[in-house]
């Protein structure tokens, strides 16, 4: 057995010439080149799962203080990563005073910053801080800095873009950096393309980032990764919904490198996996100097969080930012955060606080000039209205809206503004009124390009060709209004559009379609926690019985 290996050249003058024999080599690198060379076999060992820890710590302790104390010996397991040499040391010093609570020195090492000094048994054998320095100072230069900037960072994992832009590093200059990271075991690879390391790593990188790079350093690699976020997401927005206005951004620092994706599918791949990436990293700079960060990349990526159903978590870190913005007295952060939290309150039944977040809103909008966005704040305010039934009211706001984007110069914006004033048209009985309202917004999409846009204008025009008795024509924008919403990912429209299919096939008396498609509807509103999921539920049991 060839213990803690250096790398292969180390290990080749030891391998036995013949046959018969077996060695086991153990290394913190991954020595690939004996794969190819040497016809060795590799066997990568993760950390361990949470029943193999429990089992260690257990043995390392009198059975009865594991058994009284469980919940303190799980947070002790999470506090050590599962990582084996940081359980064995923690259950040492549990071991030395039997009569302190384990929860007591789970206490201690929830201090992140002195998490590695408890985590020293007092020799480099059994260091957890000695043992990550063999790895670590066998690094080159860049791979070296790459680990240490990775302490300023918040996510449960990231790219290797993401990298290089914290890095400030070409894509290839940090691919070779990950290449190395990675083959040390001081970066992980869960899933492809995303990297990560455990707690203890980073407290391990943080040390050396104190002690080698100034501050300056550190702050410069927070900004380059908060504008690669910030600056993708701008992107993103664009395609994900062009009748979102933009907002003034300041250039990113030199090194940033933000992603391009060419079309709405790259888009919408791109915000599906950075999406916790979004929210934890808005949700600490709130916390931080960098609060004007947080608004502005849950503002521009708000259509992905809405249509994804992510609304609570987006409450939350909405929340976090107008507070944020409050504090630092940024109007423009509050307007745009009143805008997008009285949308989701609405959205979620809270209309009393929708209102009054939606009111500042058009407020702010309105002393600052910012046109568009006071349309949109009316046109959050008119869908809120409907909601409550108060059509009319719906109505007016949909109008105000349009005079505000046409006087902007919007055409999106004002697509969107007639197929609401077609929709509220169908609520107050003006059939015939809607589908020319309808019709005019679903030709401005379409010379637009804008498919989402069309989906929901395709909707709209189905409910009124449903209420003209034309249920064929209803039918059929309701399936291709679906289709086009399915191809988004805007699950919420995905189930208005499924209610108004169901209906239709009820209509017709196919009673077997409308079931398929409340179910349909039902499921994903069930996934969202919507409110309008009892109603569906409803009409499935008037169906039923």
């Amino acid at each position: 057995m060839l213990d803690n290996a250096r790398d292969a050249a180390q290990v080749r003058p030891l391998l036995p010439g013949g046959p018969g024999c077996f060695v086991l080599v153990t290394s913190r690198s991954r020595l690939t080149s004996l794969v190819a060379s040497e016809g060795a076999s590799l066997v990568t060992v993760d950390l361990l799962s949470e029943a193999d820890a429990g089992e260690l710590m257990a043995r390392r302790l009198d059975p009865r203080r594991v058994k009284d104390e469980p919940e303190a010996v799980g947070e002790l397991i999470e506090l050590c990563a599962r990582l084996p040499i940081a359980i064995s040391i923690a259950a040492a010093r549990a071991a030395a005073c039997p009569a302190f609570p384990l929860a007591s020195l789970a206490a201690e090492l929830r201090d992140a910053g002195s998490r590695l000094d408890a985590l020293d048994a007092g020799d480099p054998g059994s260091s957890v801080r000695a043992v990550f320095s063999w790895s670590y100072e066998k690094l080159g230069p860049a791979a070296a800095r790459m680990f240490r900037l990775l302490s300023v960072y918040a996510g449960p994992d990231i790219s290797l873009p993401a990298l290089a832009s914290l890095a400030g590093l070409t894509r290839d200059q940090a691919r070779r950096a990950v290449a190395e990271l990675t083959g040390s075991h001081l970066l992980a690879e869960p899933a492809h393309g995303r990297f990560t390391c455990h707690d203890l790593l980073r407290a391990y990188a943080a040390d050396q980032a104190r002690d080698q790079d100034d501050g300056a350093e550190r702050d410069a690699a927070r900004h380059r990764l908060l504008d690669h976020y910030l600056h993708t997401g701008h992107a993103i927005s664009r395609l994900l919904d062009p009748t979102l206005g933009t907002i003034s951004l300041v250039p990113p620092r030199p090194g940033t490198l933000p992603e391009a994706p060419g079309d709405y599918g790259q888009a919408w791949a791109w915000a599906e996996a950075e999406c916790q990436v979004l929210l934890a990293v808005a949700s600490e700079a709130a916390a931080t100097r960098y609060a004007s960060y947080s608004w502005q990349i849950l503002r521009v990526l708000e259509p992905f969080f809405f249509r994804r159903g992510l609304w609570h978590e987006l409450a939350g870190a909405q929340q976090a930012a107008l507070d944020a913005a409050q504090r630092a007295g940024d109007t423009a952060g509050q307007a745009h955060m009143h805008r997008g939290l009285g949308r989701l309150r609405a959205q979620l039944g809270s209309f009393e606080e929708g209102h009054a977040h939606l009111s500042r809103a058009i407020a702010g909008f309105r002393a600052s000039g910012d046109r568009c966005d006071e349309a949109r704040a009316h046109i959050n305010m008119g869908v809120a209205f409907r909601a409550q039934g108060r059509y009319t009211d719906a109505l007016g706001q949909a109008k105000q809206a349009l005079l505000l984007y046409r006087a902007a110069g919007h055409r999106g914006g004002q697509a969107g503004a007639l197929n609401n004033i077609g929709m509220y048209h169908i609520y107050l009985g003006s059939y015939q009124k809607a589908v020319a309202f309808c019709q005019r917004a679903l030709t401005g999409f379409r010379e637009l390009g804008n498919r989402s846009g069309a989906a929901c204008a395709l909707d709209s025009l189905g409910y009124a060709y449903h209420f003209l008795g034309r249920r064929t024509q209803a039918i059929a924008c309701y399936r291709q209004s679906l289709d086009a919403f399915r191809e988004h990912g805007d699950r919420l429209g995905q189930a208005d559009s499924l209610v108004h299919l169901g209906e239709s096939y009820q209509a017709t008396g196919n009673a077997q379609d409308a079931r398929r498609a409340w179910q349909s509807a039902l499921s994903i509103l069930n996934d969202l926690h919507h409110p309008a999921a009892s109603q569906v539920r409803t009409r499935l049991m008037d169906l039923a019985g």
